[in-house]
């Protein structure tokens, strides 16, 4: 198990024009050779947006793009004509295939906060497809059969215990609270990477959000 504290994220947005980010992978000017992808996971992005802040329309191709508003609203628009508001419990998927653009906007009165997961499909090339769950329940997995992945949200009471997903690669994404795994006391931003998972368990210290990947070998 390897920890990822939300201190060690990169930085980046632009502060001044009310956008923050910290990434958790290589990311743009901050190249890390060593730290490229996780499974299928190549990127995992804490965003808060200002009030009417926001990222313009640019590209996407071969990556399957996860949303999860943590609060506030997510305004998105694509070129292939989706147009959504995205709000905390709602799962948005993004597949932009051989390519799409598309914008993201806080077009709301409140500041804005989500995390944006990136995955690489298993084969290339295709169609843009769009999607987005609404509230979806807990414990419910949603599948991203295009990357060989499982997301599973977990929202815990303390003192709650959940099992971890067996499998060749688990990422484990804190949103809020404090939890155990394998030892670790993770909070909010912290993540850890699992490689050949098996018979882990999350014990929630304080009520805690956790989304967990599953993914496959590739």
């Amino acid at each position: 198990m390897d920890v990822r504290r939300a201190d060690a994220r990169f930085p980046g947005g632009d502060p001044a024009a009310g956008i923050v980010s910290r990434h958790a992978f290589s990311f743009g000017p901050h190249y890390d050779p060593d730290n490229l992808r996780f499974g299928a996971l190549i990127a995992c992005n804490e965003e808060r947006l200002a009030p009417g802040a926001g990222f313009d329309e640019h590209p996407h191709s071969h990556t399957e793009i996860v949303t999860w508003v943590v609060e506030g609203e997510l305004t998105h628009r694509d070129t292939a004509g989706h147009e959504t508001v995205v709000r905390a419990g709602d799962v948005q998927r993004l597949s932009s295939a051989a390519g799409v653009r598309h914008v993201e906007r806080n077009d709301g009165p409140v500041p804005l906060t989500f995390v944006q997961m990136w995955l690489a499909p298993l084969t290339p090339g295709g169609d843009p497809a769009y999607e987005i769950v609404r509230g979806i329940a807990d414990s419910t997995p949603y599948a991203v059969p295009e990357a060989g992945a499982m997301l599973h949200v977990r929202r815990l009471a303390a003192g709650e215990r959940t099992a971890v997903p067996d499998g060749a690669y688990v990422y484990v994404h804190v949103v809020r609270g404090e939890v155990t795994l394998g030892g670790e006391t993770l909070g909010a931003g912290d993540a850890a990477r699992v490689t050949d998972a098996e018979d882990v368990e999350a014990v929630a210290v304080t009520p805690a959000e956790v989304l967990v990947w599953e993914m496959r070998a590739r």
